[in-house]
């Protein structure tokens, strides 16, 4: 890996990554079937949205992962967030929403909020700050709604506002509380068992209610009394197409004209199908997909190793190769994706790149009392240096970039076998630890903490064997990542809080716990035949994704097209 002064940004399709989007996604590849036209007449007010998640039960419950609304998106054309967040711009300060106002401490342990005056529920039902009490009581007490086990203390009433405490600073999850979805508290305290509860006839403060639900299609009608200026789409029409290749010939003929589907030849099977009107704009956030290494267990527990490991890889080929340069890549050696990760970038790397480097490696190497027989790597011990690297059947993106990887590793002696498991035996082995190297993915979140949490918090070790899905696969120990961590999460003092995301950036350049390959996808494609006024390049607002928390919002810009 060479760092070589940044030339002028390239400009690329970007992308980033809702990390469960992506899985959902991916996972979509071993489907089969092809999905059934649901477009209607063009120009009528209707707004076809799809996704290549297969078949849905008949769940809309906003706060499952697993639920209907979350997986096509249309939770938040129902339900809204206290605040509205630009993903791809994580330093701009959120909108209000629900919320009209909130004020947090100084130390981020109490949230003050003041509840927006004017909305109300479909059911005709007046909002209130109650419902907003009753929100994060219900998350509080149901531990499958907290999955970020936000550490909630009380939460209290008094008029329009509502006052939250918690045990612990939360600089860090400022964003996820405050994009908490807001549940009528006249309906959901009715439920006896909400964490199972399918919510069939979702009640919501948003523009739009469901009007007919079918495994295949999920239509949203616009109601009239919504509290903000009411969206020109009148009708909303979400289909679940049973792979990427079904939802890559809708969006190609037009039957579809919103979605997020990996398509590794895009420009001919879709941009050349109607270049006029067929884009698609994958900017990224602050989350990446990357090579983790096994720390530990030998060889990977060598630091120097895994440097040489990081210098050899060309991130260019696989963003080229693999991800068909949709995912994009990664020009810093901190893993911080650009421009996202801009305003955080410590000093020292501020106009750093990273380049692959074999020559880089290989010195990196002898100095560390490796050696070489022949065409294979010797580690100090006299071990020949060999990699068992793991990938999930029939994600092609990722076997392409193993398969990359394998070649360079190659380049250095090292030698690498490549072994697909089925998708499910290999996220055990990933949560589990029982690898030498496979790509995965991080958290993403409204700052690099979520990240590089996510890569080397020793407080989510285990030994290889136990089950760590929260994160640090790696299994990966430092002290001084954890302080900094700590420090990043819970200090009041900006200047602390700055230094400590500057430390997380040199261990990763410089212990490399793990190997950032590419950044992740925020992206979509969207057809401009009928709607215009999508996010892009030149008018950034907002992750184009059709299930990101902005979805509504990107709704509410579209104006028909002339």
């Amino acid at each position: 890996m060479r760092l070589t002064p940044r030339r002028g940004n390239r400009r690329r399709a970007t992308l980033a990554v809702a990390t469960a989007v992506v899985l959902s996604t991916l996972a979509a590849c071993s489907g089969g079937g092809g999905g059934t036209s649901n477009a209607g007449p063009r120009g009528d007010g209707v707004l076809n949205v799809g996704m290549p998640n297969a078949p849905q039960a008949d769940n809309s419950n906003p706060f499952l992962a697993t639920s209907a609304s979350v997986s096509l998106g249309y939770r938040a054309m129902i339900y809204e967030p206290l605040a509205m967040f630009n993903g791809i711009r994580p330093a701009e300060d959120a909108r209000p929403w629900l919320a009209a106002e909130w004020e947090w401490n100084e130390d981020f342990t109490e949230l003050v909020i003041t509840a927006q005056d004017g909305p109300e529920w479909s059911d005709g039902t007046a909002f209130s700050a109650a419902d907003i009490a009753y929100t994060f009581q219900l998350v509080k007490d149901t531990p499958a709604f907290n999955g970020a086990a936000i550490p909630f203390d009380e939460v209290e009433q008094d008029g329009d506002t509502v006052r939250l405490t918690f045990g612990e600073s939360q600089f860090v999850n400022q964003n996820r509380i405050l994009g908490t979805y807001v549940v009528p508290e006249h309906i959901w305290s009715e439920q006896d068992s909400p964490e199972t509860w399918e919510n069939r006839e979702p009640v919501g403060t948003g523009p739009y209610v469901l009007e007919t639900f079918t495994p295949q299609t999920v239509t949203l009608t616009r109601r009239d009394s919504y509290w903000q200026g009411l969206p020109e789409v009148e009708e909303l029409r979400y289909t679940s197409y049973n792979d990427n290749n079904a939802q890559t010939t809708a969006l190609a003929n037009g039957d579809s004209e919103w979605s997020f589907v990996f398509m590794p030849d895009y420009e001919n099977v879709y941009i050349a199908k109607n270049p006029d009107h067929h884009n698609l704009w994958f900017p990224t956030s602050l989350g990446v997909h990357g090579l983790w290494l096994n720390t530990d267990q030998e060889p990977f527990d060598d630091p120097a190793l895994r440097r040489a490991v990081s210098q050899v890889i060309n991130r260019d080929d696989i963003h080229v190769q693999a991800h068909a340069g949709l995912y994009p890549a990664l020009e810093n050696p901190t893993g911080l994706p650009l421009p996202a990760g801009e305003p955080f970038l410590a000093p020292e790397y501020q106009d750093a790149v990273v380049e692959a480097d074999a020559d880089a490696a290989r010195a990196e190497l002898d100095d560390a009392g490796y050696d070489t027989s022949g065409d294979t790597l010797l580690d100090p011990d006299g071990n020949a240096v060999t990699v068992d690297l793991i990938g999930p059947a029939g994600w092609s993106d990722y076997l392409t970039a193993l398969s990359i990887i394998s070649d360079n590793l190659g380049e250095i002696g090292i030698e690498a076998t490549l072994n697909t498991q089925t998708v499910e035996s290999w996220r055990t082995s990933v949560d589990n630890g029982e690898f030498d190297a496979t790509l995965h993915w991080t958290n993403s979140g409204g700052t690099p903490y979520d990240m590089y949490q996510h890569i080397m918090d020793g407080g989510m070790y285990h030994p290889v064997g136990e089950g760590s899905p929260g994160g640090n696969f790696g299994r990966y120990q430092n002290p001084d990542a954890d302080a900094a961590l700590e420090t990043y999460a819970t200090t009041s003092d900006e200047g602390e809080r700055e230094e400590a995301l500057h430390e997380l950036q040199r261990i990763l350049v410089e212990d490399v716990p793990m190997v950032p390959t590419v950044a992740g996808p925020i992206g979509a494609q969207y057809n401009t035949t009928n709607w215009v006024g999508w996010p892009d390049e030149s008018d950034p607002y907002g992750p184009p994704q059709p299930t990101q928390p902005n979805a509504l919002d990107i709704v509410l810009r579209l104006k028909a097209a002339e």
